[in-house]
């Protein structure tokens, strides 16, 4: 690896942003992509890779090249300390996701309910302001209380997060829809808002409606060109 190459590398590894090195098998010349700006062949076989967490060997414009992936961890954001929060932070953090909770409510985020997750109780326009969403961030709103998702809903919108997802009934999310619209949000953009969130499995218990919100984020991870 060249000295500008891993120079580079960690220079995006600081920023908490991906990048794949690809290598051409054939001569050893050296390209570093970036997955979600680069529309090129390059870029494009770099965001596939990327998206899978996979390093791979393929064939662009006639060449074999081998795609090395250096992708920031992904991290969760959770709005709100409620009892669904708590296994949703469990299970994210055992699928690799560096997890953090919102919640300015000090009685409800606390580290008895929420051993070795990241606390902040800021409010999330705050808390989101000091450690920004990127393209390897998904945002779960889980409060119901529009003082307190709205803010983050807001900020998650304006961010290039992969998943955005809110809980709520059809007509809660309507309201929503309603008040980021006021906002200046259109249907573009508001199209990007999971609700209600999760898949569609049946869930009842907070650990079932979790597992069902942190599949939906998979699928969305590892399908999703967006």
């Amino acid at each position: 690896m060249k000295r500008e190459t891993l120079l580079a590398l960690n220079d995006a590894r600081s920023k908490c942003r991906a990048m794949v090195r690809a290598v051409d098998l054939a001569t050893g010349e050296e390209r570093l992509i970036d997955p979600y700006t680069d529309k090129s062949a390059f870029g494009l076989a770099g965001a596939d890779a990327a998206r899978a967490d996979q390093s791979a060997t393929v064939e662009i414009e006639g060449r074999g090249w081998f795609l090395e992936v250096y992708n920031p961890p992904l991290d969760l954001v959770i709005v709100g300390a409620v009892h669904i929060a708590q296994p949703l932070s469990r299970i994210a953090a055992l699928a690799g996701y560096n997890v953090r909770i919102i919640d300015p409510r000090t009685a409800f985020a606390t580290a008895e309910r929420f051993p070795g997750i990241t606390l902040s109780h800021d409010w999330a326009d705050e808390a989101l302001a000091k450690a920004p969403l990127g393209p390897r961030s998904a945002v779960v709103l889980l409060t119901h209380d529009p003082k307190l998702d709205d803010p983050a809903l807001v900020a998650a919108l304006r961010s290039d997060c992969f998943y955005i997802g809110a809980l709520g009934s059809k007509k809660t999310q309507a309201a929503r829809r309603a008040r980021m619209q006021a906002e200046g949000f259109g249907e573009q953009e508001l199209a990007r808002i999971h609700g209600p969130v999760g898949l569609n499995i049946g869930a009842r218990s907070p650990a079932e409606i979790a597992v069902a919100i942190l599949a939906e984020i998979t699928q969305v991870l590892r399908t999703s060109s967006d």
